[in-house]
């Protein structure tokens, strides 16, 4: 999910380049969602192995 993160962030950089400001806008945006939903898994699959391991 992170790998989708980061090729989202590279559109929206090139969109931007190139003057596609809703294109950007929209590939930063998904990008930005993204990057949220990996921290939020990242951080339930921590917690979840410390309370699995304390068994």
């Amino acid at each position: 999910m992170l790998h989708y993160s980061v090729i989202f962030f590279v559109i929206a950089l090139i969109a931007a380049f190139f003057g596609f400001s809703g294109l950007a806008a929209g590939a930063a945006e998904i990008a930005k969602i993204l990057f949220f939903v990996f921290l939020v898994v990242t951080i339930v699959s921590l917690v979840a192995g410390i309370f699995h391991s304390k068994r």
